[in-house]
């Protein structure tokens, strides 16, 4: 595969001397969006004495699904299947290891909508065989953007694959492959390296989605958040030699800017900011650079009911298109990201460390110091809500003729009393919400769920397999930084990690009966339970005790419901051979034009050419034909329509930036038959060349 032909550029921390920092924090603090909080000095203590405390190391894998007829993971719209890829998921590790200690970190990013336990355990498995007891349930974090335009199909709780039609083997091994590649890239990574972290603000990338639930908080808890949305971003900086190699952001916001008619693979808001941030701003060239100069992830934190549809309509909010919604709102979390790299940083020094073990939040006794009312409560087995099928109208709805809040679906609160009467203590334990599925005693979804705490020196992530809306985020916060005697501010949330099990709303939301309600699986008392056991963590932590594991969750394997097999074979169109050109390229462009060139194709879930493309734009240059663009990029689209009878069409359109070099250009697709007997054979089709003026 040919590297791009353009030299990569010094990175702006390169290009910015030490002597404008002063003035570069000025810019941050006059910045409208982002305010930035001094943490410290701007220069890290290890850096000044010129030994790095840690070994840090980053990396980034493929992990993209299947692009023809799967599901779009999290918006449980199986009318909505993928018919292609308008950019490649990845996964993104980052480890920090302390050797005074012995301890490490390593926290992957997925551009999925979810982990599977499943998926975790997999990685771990594999882990273990290359590398021992190094990487282990303790120490991995793996979370996911939550993107909501990726596929699905590859947990091992069948509830969660119904949309994708069952278990999809593919994509839980291309899922399990990239995230292992990736901490495996990162462990060969591992330097002698420094850690930084600045805190700042940014407003103008989420809002509010359930704004009547978050009322009913109590108003010192509202205080907190005056615009009822969490705006802190907080960026944790890996640095060699005094230059950033790796930055790992968290900001809550949802992965709904694309609304769930998009039909093409996109890693959403987030995935476009460490997308711009990697390539088009450090020059990250993912098919060649085994080695990327620079890794950007962007995590999740508390975003229950934090949605980037700014206007509270889906896919609206700044502007009316989702594609142009998903650029800006990945700009502005990326801006602010930038920002803060740049300005004053306070340095980590303090220890690695972390605990994790698994609970059964199915049947949890909360004690009254949590529940809030003096006396002791208990959570129930997992249970969807009739508010969980109305889904959040704002940006995500579920069925049209449903709506969210308690009491306000009478005929099927009147069905769902009438379907569990045979259990009223699992009614009653879920009260007010009215039951639609008892998913939990059916074994469609988990009870037993893993929880964990990591701390960074100065920071600490509390890990948790939920969705937790920013109050539910804000107590548990409270509740381990006066355990371990942290600054609030340095206590995250890590939602989406490790596992899934829907949402964590405060009790007060709970009766709000909105859709985060209705699926807050284990009932009103599920936020005070998980304060009750991560209050046992970081007991533990800050005591210096191990955190004992007394349960495990069940190997669900032998249940699965599996999806139908993917394409039976493949057949060119009449007359043609695969790779044929159906329609060519104009014999001339200008910038900003949209190239489209259609090819007879192949199912392109034959081969899934994870670390490859499907489609190269290239340009002539001295050496040859030079690969510029691939399917991974922001300005490429690949669509695959299906004919009927093995037949296939692909179409590949290229928007033409506006810093594309002039020259000659054509378009190459690169495709995968499937014969009715045999293995598949690779083709390829390349379409004229065409100028780009």
């Amino acid at each position: 595969m040919q590297s791009r032909s353009k030299a990569r550029r010094p990175s702006n921390c390169l290009r910015i001397a030490r002597s404008a920092v002063l003035a570069l924090a000025l810019v941050v603090f006059l910045d409208a969006a982002v305010v930035t909080q001094a943490l410290g000095a701007p220069v890290s203590a290890s850096d000044a004495e010129g030994t790095p405390r840690f070994l840090v190391g980053r990396a980034v894998a493929d992990i993209t699904g299947e692009p023809a007829n799967s599901d779009k993971d999290g918006y449980l719209a199986p009318d909505y299947k993928t018919v292609g890829l308008h950019q490649r998921q990845r996964a993104r590790a980052f480890i920090m290891a302390d050797p005074a200690t012995n301890k490490r970190v390593a926290i992957v990013v997925a551009e999925v909508n979810m982990v599977p336990q499943a998926v975790r355990d997999e990685v771990l498995r594999r882990l273990e065989h290359r590398f021992g007891d190094k990487y282990t349930k303790e120490n991995l974090l793996l979370s996911s953007t939550h993107t909501h335009s990726a596929p699905g199909g590859f947990n091992y709780y069948n509830f969660y694959n119904i949309a994708a039609g069952g278990f999809k083997p593919k994509n839980f091994d291309s899922f399990v492959d990239g995230v292992y590649d990736a901490v495996v890239k990162a462990d060969a990574d591992l330097a002698p390296g420094s850690l930084d972290m600045a805190i700042g603000e940014l407003n103008n990338a989420s809002a509010n989605r359930s704004r009547d639930a978050f009322d009913r908080d109590p108003a010192a808890d509202r205080a907190f958040f005056p615009d009822a949305i969490d705006p802190q971003t907080t960026l944790l900086q890996m640095s060699r030699n005094g230059r950033p190699v790796g930055a790992l952001d968290w900001f809550a916001t949802h992965g709904t800017s694309m609304d769930k008619t998009n039909r093409l693979i996109s890693p959403d808001n987030k995935g476009y900011a460490a997308y711009h941030w990697e390539h088009d701003v450090e020059h990250v060239d993912y098919l060649s650079d085994s080695d990327p100069a620079f890794v950007a992830g962007f995590a999740q934190t508390n975003s229950g009911d934090m949605t980037p549809d700014l206007n509270l309509r889906p896919g609206s909010g700044p502007t009316e298109d989702d594609v142009e919604n998903t650029k800006i709102i990945g700009d502005r979390q990326y801006q602010a990201a930038a920002q803060l790299s740049t300005g004053p940083k306070t340095a980590i020094d303090g220890p690695i460390d972390y605990r994790f073990t698994y609970v059964d939040m199915g049947d949890t006794t909360v004690d009254p110091a949590y529940t809030g009312d003096g006396k002791s409560h208990s959570t129930c087995s997992g249970a969807f809500g009739v508010g969980f099928a109305a889904g959040s109208k704002e940006d995500g709805p579920g069925v049209d003729f449903l709506n969210e809040g308690t009491g306000n679906n009478p005929l099927f609160d009147r069905i769902s009393g009438a379907l569990y009467q045979a259990s009223p203590a699992l009614k009653d334990c879920q009260a007010p919400k009215d039951i639609l599925l008892a998913s939990g005693d059916l074994g469609l979804t988990p009870n037993i769920l893993p929880i964990q705490l990591v701390r960074i020196g100065q920071l600490y992530l509390i890990a948790i397999p939920q969705e937790a809306t920013i109050v539910a985020g804000l107590r548990l916060r409270r509740t381990v930084s006066q355990i371990v005697g942290a600054p609030l501010q340095n206590v995250l949330v890590a939602g989406y990690s490790n596992s899934y099990a829907g949402y964590v709303t405060t009790p007060e939301e709970y009766d709000q009966g909105d859709y985060e309600a209705g699926h807050t699986m284990f009932g009103r008392w599920t936020l005070p339970a998980y304060q009750q056991h991560v209050a046992e963590l970081a007991r533990d932590m800050a005591g210096n005790r191990p955190t004992p594991l007394t349960i495990e969750p069940p190997d669900k394997s032998s249940t699965l419901v599996r999806s139908a097999p993917g394409p039976l074979f493949d057949a060119p169109a009449l007359f043609h051979r695969f790779g044929d050109v159906l329609l060519q390229p104009q014999a001339s462009y200008y910038r900003g034009d949209e190239v489209k060139v259609e090819f007879d194709g192949a199912n392109p879930d034959t081969d899934l050419r994870r670390g490859s493309t499907y489609l190269k734009v290239e340009r002539l240059g001295a050496n040859g034909w030079q690969r510029m663009y691939d399917d991974g990029d922001w300005s490429t689209r690949f669509v695959w329509t299906d004919q009927g009878l093995g037949v296939s069409k692909i179409t590949v359109t290229w928007d033409i930036p506006a810093d594309a070099e002039p020259g000659q250009y054509r378009v190459t697709y690169l495709g995968d038959a499937k014969p009715l007997i045999g293995d598949p054979v690779p083709f390829n089709g390349v379409s004229n060349t065409f100028t780009v003026d």
